[in-house]
């Protein structure tokens, strides 16, 4: 894992990435009721226009209040510290509560064959990225994230890997609104490439569950071939998924390996794996049992894309345009790069299994 070494800052240097993890305090309700409110208006934009994804409506919307005349003065002031924590720990929640949509039993039957076709497909997207990221120049741990979300499922899994890497804010902002773009672009590009290709709609759908970033973004791809490549594409999707606990973990203890010795503020080490990934894991394993009602499921559904909204409203909120303009051509090469990459790989992978 010596890829993800991120290149530090004379400033760097000289202070420990290990900060202290927000903590609700009443200074943080202004801010979390303007990601809850944020949360329910990208609800009302997806109920309108059912094309864009309640998290992509929320990422955007974050970006907007940031730099809105008026508002921005509170997003930036009052508001920071109730938005810093609903980046954080609402993320972790929600990421807890997609284990409840991961049915394993389901993935299971997808065959080796295809499991070994999505394991090479994320690797060979994670490390293909980060590497190139690098070779581009791109600032703190933007290919670190990127190649994240890219390889699993965009913005939850670049919530989840920041959590253990100590990314900043205006990292994980800039690479959740480069993924989210790129996935939402996935939507309107790849049914046009399902004939030029040749692919049937089985294999049209797998491609998609291997491709795209975002569980919605599949599903709003892989419908325009009927319900034959939904439930393919759900299913391969859901394999990717799967695998977002062993590549956070893998990231933890990278991370652990180079700070080995070095002790967060509190004057604890670092867990060798963060408590909400071993949440994510008894999350899919309680749904594997069939012992949830399907009310129950539906609910945790439900809480889990307002938590998630929430979250990407306050990440996008921290995004600064000018700043991300400075990286912008870097980064959008680095997104065509990786969109390269996951889509040429996964193809392969999808006619040497079916």
């Amino acid at each position: 894992m010596a890829l993800l070494h991120r290149p530090r800052s004379e400033a760097d240097s000289h202070v420990s990435r290990e900060t202290p993890k927000p903590k609700p305090t009443p200074t943080s309700w202004p801010g979390l009721g303007l990601a809850a409110a944020g949360a329910l208006v990208a609800w009302g934009v997806h109920r309108l226009v059912p094309g864009v994804p309640m998290l992509t409506a929320s990422v955007v919307l974050g970006i907007a209040v940031a730099h809105l005349p008026g508002v921005r003065s509170i997003v930036r002031g009052p508001a920071r510290p109730g938005l810093s924590l609903a980046g954080k720990r609402l993320m972790r929640i929600g990421i807890v509560l997609l284990g409840l949509g991961l049915g394993l039993d389901q993935v299971l039957r997808l065959g080796w064959a295809t499991v070994a076709m999505v394991s090479a497909v994320v690797a060979a997207t994670f490390f293909g990225t980060v590497w190139l990221g690098r070779r581009l120049g791109l600032p703190g741990d933007q290919p670190l994230l990127i190649a994240t979300g890219y390889s699993i499922c965009g913005a939850s899994a670049i919530g989840a890997v920041s959590e253990v890497s100590g990314s900043d804010e205006e990292d994980v902002a800039a690479s959740v609104a480069l993924v989210t773009l790129c996935g939402t672009l996935a939507i309107a590009v790849l049914p046009l490439l399902q004939g030029p290709l040749g692919l049937s709609d089985l294999s049209f759908g797998r491609w998609v569950g291997a491709s795209v970033h975002d569980v919605g973004q599949v599903v709003a791809t892989a419908q325009t071939a009927g319900p034959g490549a939904l439930g393919e594409a759900v299913l391969v999707k859901l394999m990717r998924v799967a695998l977002l606990a062993p590549l956070v973990a893998a990231v933890a203890f990278s991370m652990r390996a180079r700070r080995r010795g070095v002790r967060t503020s509190s004057g604890k080490r670092p867990a060798p794996v963060p408590l909400f990934v071993v949440g994510f894991l008894a999350a899919a394993g309680l749904r594997a049992t069939g012992l949830l009602p399907h009310a129950a499921l539906d609910w945790a559904h439900t809480a889990q894309e307002a938590l998630l909204a929430a979250a990407l409203f306050g990440l996008g909120s921290a995004v600064h345009l000018p700043t991300l303009a400075r990286t912008g051509g870097r980064a959008a090469l680095l997104g065509l790069g990786a969109w390269v990459v996951v889509a040429g790989v996964s193809y392969a992978g999808v006619l040497v299994t079916t």
